[in-house]
Formats: structure tokens, sequence, C-alpha cells
């Protein structure tokens, strides 16, 4: 069954240890809109890591679309700062904060994803627990020996 969170209210995610940012619901819209960023366009065609450069373009377009809000991210002085697209893209560049974002917030989407594709087989239908018809093949009757 697929089920849907009808809520669409910004929801506070633990990246790392002492770490946690506030996120928007990973929607459709959104996805689309970090799809449509600059920085995923420029990306180099046929480069070696070319999955992995658009793995990480694609994070961090997102990550600066979702996040509203973070808590434990500091300057160099240790005072805190707001997110800012520059901040996002340097807390996305270490690989414990990409690695989190990905597997708690994007992979989401991806389950939801495969979740719609593992449903049951319906009652009436092509994939319905259907019953046998076919019967096996009777020998014929014995018939008496001419003669």
């Amino acid at each position: 069954m697929l089920t849907l969170n009808l809520s669409n209210a910004p929801q506070w995610c633990d990246l790392i240890p002492g770490v946690r940012v506030k996120l928007r619901p990973l929607t459709t819209a959104l996805m689309v809109a970090a799809r449509g960023d600059p920085a995923i366009a420029d990306l180099p065609e046929g480069a070696a890591t070319e999955a992995a450069e658009q793995a990480l373009a694609m994070a961090k377009a997102l990550a600066r679309r979702a996040i509203l809000a973070w808590e434990g991210i500091g300057d160099a002085d240790g005072n805190p700062i707001e997110p800012s697209p520059e901040a996002i893209d340097a807390l996305l560049d270490l690989w414990p904060a990409f690695e989190a974002f990905q597997t708690s917030y994007v992979a989401k989407a991806l389950l939801l994803d495969a979740e719609k594709n593992a449903s049951s087989p319906l009652p009436t239908g092509p994939s319905a627990g259907a019953k046998a018809t076919a019967r096996p093949a009777r020998d014929p009757v014995p018939t008496a020996p001419h003669g």
C-alpha cells in the first residue's frame, strides 16, 4: 500500500552528531526545481566521475532549496551562521553530511518510488491468485480387443 504523508510542514532531520537541519518536504516541485539548477546543466559530459559529480550537484541543488534552518553549524570562529547557498554547498562537501542527507532525505523519495511498485495482487485481474482451470488429460476409455 502506498502511504502518504499529507503534512507539508517542514521537519527537522539529525544529519550528523551535533548538526540538524530543518527541511521542506521532498515534493515533485522541489525535485523538478533542483533538476533545473544551472549547476547541473553546467556539468561536463563524459567525465569519468560523471555519476558522482551529478549526485553531488543534485544533492547540493536540492539542499539549497530544501534547507530552511539548521543548528550546530558555525563559521571559523565558532559563531552560528544561517544557511546560505555557499554554506549549504560547504556542508555537503563534507562526506558524512552528504551521505546522511542522501540517506535520510533523498532516499525517502526513492523508497516511496519503490513502494508504489510493490503492490499486492488485485483480487480480480491478471495478477490475482487464479484458480487452475486446466485438467489433466484423461486416459482414453479402454476398449475390448477386436477379434
